[in-house]
């Protein structure tokens, strides 16, 4: 673009829909797929392929003023339950078991004071990252992922020819290495090669070698030899011109392309793509496709002296068993000496595929090395060393170089996920626990969406959890949902709460298996009877609540975390009435998981006798059809 020079901003920094229309030439959705595990970790994946961030919760800490004292809280022992990220990429709740405890942040020498907290907190992560940078982080990630796609297929196609080669090099030495034992017991004090070499120069033919081709080695064993080494080397040169040159020239284009996007430091610095490494990176891959084409004509050469050498020895062989020979393939004595001098008990073309421990430096002549020192002045490769490694040793320092380019944006995004708030949810006496548990994220219609300018639309959460029996002694067999905790830290800040929460009552003679947030603020409710007899194994209902008809109650927010906000809502239960509610039987007794399907409007429940059962739930009852 005219005028405009890496790292200026140009008029570009304000045309985001120009940006959006180069970044988006694939028309794939951006998405960030989101997981945690026990140990409290959240990892963070674009398109669920490209690792693009790692975080632990208790790294986390939340600071609050309680009457003029900055007071600091902190989860230990934590384990994640349940993430849930934003449809707008803006924010990320976690609901996690652990215990919070208050910690002093007077010196550098944190103390916990007390006992904490242990039950279900839910923290609310800023994760607007990947909005503001979503562009970026999808022309990256794009790139990024098809190199490791190609990486892959560079390091099978590096195991399958060197698996390949190895076995017709075994199936030559195996033939080939009685020559000495036959040599040592006729008592001669000579190598193979020099005595193939005497046969070359036309002395008369030695008892062991003599043996050797007529008995050990033989015309037919010649030939199988021949074959296995020319049929290698036809499926190692098709490898290289069908798989890996193809892979590693589409390498080298990727990372031109990424090369050109770290230049434009004003977008990409911010994600930590860094010009250096990813420079570094470019010209590695550079690299190796100058080992590829070195590869490619030592192979060649290699070929065709095992089958110059095989032609000269199955002419040997016809002349010893006095048999006519003139029209066998004719021969270059030259390169029966070279072959001997340097291939017979080397194998250069497995040096370069085969990555061991110790490395092995190829001779370079002194000529070329001070042509390649020369070719750095011109813009050459600044690492004139290069030459000197194997193809599968360049592969391996273009693989690191690699991991480090793109691990700085993995480093840099995970430093920008920051904590903006924690609410304690319920005590349970033990951690980690399990129980019935949905977050999800519905499109708030009476916010006015142009007063936000971080994200590109307003969104108000939901969390719904079946409380504990034994979290609080008078609150029984009930299920909580929280709504606005998203947005309610920046609330408090402007004196009021946006936090809503409401406890409903199940019917008496049923008990919740599980719960699952459904489309257009609505709610299942998997529901077993308390009761059975021994004739039958009990009945399940399913509910379809709506959620945004309940009686939501505001929950006063204090700097004061150190207490169970739920709990104030004991006076305020909804009763749940089955008449009341959309329901479903399901004449079985049902266990967790509950599955649910916005998109197709169908539940998955599982059935006591190992049956799946799949329900419309968009239907009547009486219109309805069950498929197990």
């Amino acid at each position: 673009m005219p005028g405009l020079v890496s790292g200026d901003t140009g008029f570009m920094d304000d045309s985001e829909d120009s940006f959006g229309e180069l970044s988006n030439s694939s028309h794939q959705r951006f998405n960030i797929l989101c997981s945690g595990d026990k140990d409290g970790s959240i990892c963070f994946s674009i398109f669920g392929i490209f690792p693009i961030g790692k975080i632990n919760i208790h790294k986390f800490s939340v600071s609050t003023l309680l009457m003029d004292n900055q007071v600091t809280y902190r989860l230990l022992n934590a384990s994640i339950c349940k993430v849930a990220l934003s449809k707008d990429l803006c924010h990320l709740i976690v609901t996690c078991s652990g215990e919070l405890v208050e910690e002093s942040i007077e010196s550098r020498d944190r103390h916990i004071f007390g006992h904490g907290l242990l039950g279900l907190h839910s923290l609310v992560l800023d994760t607007s990252i990947f909005w503001k940078r979503k562009n970026e982080l999808h022309q990256v990630a794009q790139q990024a992922s098809n190199i490791e796609d190609l990486t892959e297929v560079i390091r099978a196609s590096l195991s399958v020819m060197c698996k390949q080669w190895s076995d017709a090099m075994h199936m030559f030495h195996e033939k080939f290495d009685s020559l000495s034992s036959l040599i040592i017991d006729h008592g001669l004090d000579s190598s193979p090669q020099e005595e193939f070499l005497s046969l070359l120069c036309g002395a008369r033919t030695s008892p062991p070698l003599h043996q050797f081709l007529v008995s050990s080695l033989g015309e037919v064993g010649l030939k199988r030899v021949s074959k296995a080494v020319s049929n290698a080397g036809k499926e190692l040169q098709l490898i290289v011109l069908d798989h890996l040159q193809p892979a590693a020239e589409i390498i080298g284009f990727r990372m031109g392309e990424l090369r050109g996007l770290s230049r434009w430091r004003t977008r990409y610095k911010v994600i930590g793509l860094d010009e250096r490494l990813v420079d570094n990176a470019t010209e590695k891959a550079g690299m190796l496709l100058v080992q590829v084409e070195r590869f490619m004509m030592i192979l060649s050469s290699a070929v065709q002296q095992f089958s110059n050498f095989f032609s000269w020895l199955l002419k040997c062989i016809k002349l010893l068993m006095s048999e006519t020979s003139d029209q066998l393939l004719p021969f270059n004595s030259e390169l029966v000496i070279i072959f001997l001098r340097f291939l017979y008990d080397q194998d250069p073309v497995r040096q370069l595929l085969e990555l061991s421990e110790v490395d092995h430096n190829i001779e370079i002549e002194l000529e070329t090395m001070q042509k390649i020192k020369e070719l750095v002045q011109l813009g050459g490769f600044s690492d004139s060393e290069y030459l000197r490694r194997t193809m599968a040793k360049e592969f391996q320092q273009m693989e690191s170089s690699f991991k480090e380019a793109f691990a700085m944006p993995f480093t840099t995004v995970s430093e920008k996920i920051l904590c903006e708030d924690l609410l304690p949810m319920f005590p349970c006496p033990s951690s980690p626990f399990n129980v019935p548990m949905s977050i999800s994220y519905y499109k708030d219609i009476s916010q006015d969406v142009s007063t936000y300018q971080t994200c590109q639309h307003r969104f108000i959460d939901y969390i719904a959890f079946k409380v504990p029996d034994e979290s609080f002694s008078d609150v029984a067999n009930c299920i909580g949902i929280a709504r606005g905790f998203m947005h309610d830290s920046s609330s408090v800040k402007k004196g009021y709460t946006s936090l809503e929460a409401v406890l409903l009552s199940v019917p008496d003679g049923y008990h919740c298996v599980d719960l699952s947030l459904y489309k257009e603020s609505q709610m299942v409710l998997l529901l077993n009877e308390t009761t059975s007899t021994s004739e039958s194994s009990g009945s399940a209902h399913m509910l379809v609540v709506q959620v945004t008809d309940l009686p939501f109650v505001s929950v006063p927010r204090s700097t004061n975390l150190n207490y169970w906000k739920l709990h104030e809502l004991k006076d305020s239960i909804t009763y749940l009435q089955m008449e009341n509610e959309k329901a479903r039987s399901i004449p079985h007794s049902a266990i967790a998981p509950l599955a649910v399907s916005a998109s197709r409007g169908v539940a998955c429940v599982f059935a006591a006798r190992k049956r799946a059962l799949v329900y419309i739930l968009e239907e009547d009852e009486d219109e309805a059809t069950d498929a197990e």
